[in-house]
């Protein structure tokens, strides 16, 4: 009996063990997925160059839902070019695809195999062929630097890029605003690899960039600015929504225009959890981790992330200014559900035209023209074209 009893305490001893290390490595996983949700990443390598014909002035790319979207979009390679503009798809089969360069690559060119798929298309302000000046925002912080297009009109456009973008992102906005003549401001924002980075270096998703695109709404404003319209870029979209909620310029913020926002970052990261195959329940433990303030420093966060604030469509009836809203029902990174749960909430303020087929942020790339008549139509409604 007594060595049954031994037995059994070490049994119990070791069973106590493998419960303790079990949570705590439980535990370390769920703040290793908290810390990747809000710390900034390197670009991604998303596809592969498979060849390059300098001749014809074609490349192949593995073929993936985004390689083979028809359209105009960029692609930042390993090498030589380093970023090249792409144009039509001229073929593919199940693994490849061919496409037109729009960028030439010269013979002899060394072009990497991994490269990043994107749709900037313009990588630099000057590729508009439209006059802008290189302004630096003064926030709390830091300077960040940011492209002014200037135009006659009083009523500002201040563009806001998404996570793990730069100001490039938001270039293929510019020339329908500039052609409704309004003033464009392009802002970068903490912790985007242009802004300044604070201590931990993380993204608040929202809940702290915003008080970059307030300061840059009180550049505009002491630069003859008079009205304020917010456009932001799928996490951007989060930003400008919490810059409208937030700011101490509230009253001069008259419209916003999403593109394949960020309205609800509980369904986003639900999504994403499960498409990287994520078990349940380390998403929504990820997520309570980064709304506690000492779990969410120990994932790398500046504080706790405050999911319901994020939360625009519980909170719509707070909204009080139009919005244009652009996201394709395929987006594939940002689902396009609570953008749709708020255009319901609130069609006296919402118009969404439906969109499919053009994946995350690519409306441009994938029908330029749809996606500018959308805006055109709306600056027109709404009374701030001029």
């Amino acid at each position: 009996m007594k060595g049954l009893r031994h037995a059994a305490t070490i049994g119990a001893i070791a069973l106590a063990g493998a419960a303790v290390l079990g949570a705590a490595i439980g535990g370390a996983l769920v703040l290793r997925i908290a810390r990747e949700v809000v710390t900034p990443s390197p670009r991604k390598h998303d596809t592969d160059v498979i060849a390059v014909d300098t001749g014809a002035q074609t490349i192949e790319l593995a073929r993936t839902p985004d390689t083979e979207l028809p359209g105009r979009y960029g692609l930042f390679v390993d090498g030589t070019p380093g970023y090249v503009k792409l144009g039509a798809v001229l073929q593919a089969d199940a693994t490849s695809v061919r496409r037109k360069l729009l960028t030439q690559i010269d013979p002899g060119a060394q072009v990497g195999r991994r490269a990043g798929f994107s749709g900037y298309y313009y990588l630099a302000p000057g590729e508009l062929h439209l006059p802008y000046e290189s302004e630096l925002i003064g926030t709390p912080a830091g300077p960040c630097p940011a492209w002014l297009f200037p135009a006659e009109s009083t009523t500002w456009v201040i563009q806001v890029h998404g996570r793990g973008a730069t100001r490039s992102e938001c270039l293929r906005a510019v020339p329908v605003l500039h052609a409704a003549g309004l003033p464009v401001l392009i802002t970068s924002y903490r912790n985007d690899g242009e802004g300044p980075r604070t201590r931990p270096g993380s993204y608040g998703l929202g809940s702290t960039e915003w008080r970059d695109v307030d300061a840059a709404i009180g550049y505009a404003l002491r630069h003859g600015a008079e009205r304020i319209l917010l456009m932001g870029w799928s996490m951007g979209g989060a930003v400008v929504l919490q810059t409208l909620m937030s700011s101490a310029h509230v009253d001069a913020i008259a419209g916003l225009i999403l593109d394949s926002p960020v309205v609800d970052w509980r369904s986003v990261l639900r999504f994403q959890a499960k498409e990287m195959k994520l078990p349940d329940p380390l998403p929504q433990l990820a997520m309570e981790a980064l709304g506690q303030p000492w779990a969410a420093r120990l994932s790398g966060a500046d504080q706790a992330i405050p999911f319901d604030d994020l939360d625009m469509v519980s909170r719509a009836a707070e909204l009080d200014v139009p919005i244009l809203l652009l996201h394709s029902d395929d987006d594939g990174f940002v689902p396009s559900d609570a953008s749709h749960a708020l255009a319901k909430a609130r069609p006296d303020l919402v118009t969404m035209p439906i969109f499919t087929g053009a994946r995350h942020t690519k409306l441009w790339n994938y029908d330029q023209n749809r996606w500018t008549d959308a805006i055109t139509d709306w600056l027109g409604a709404q009374g701030f074209a001029d």
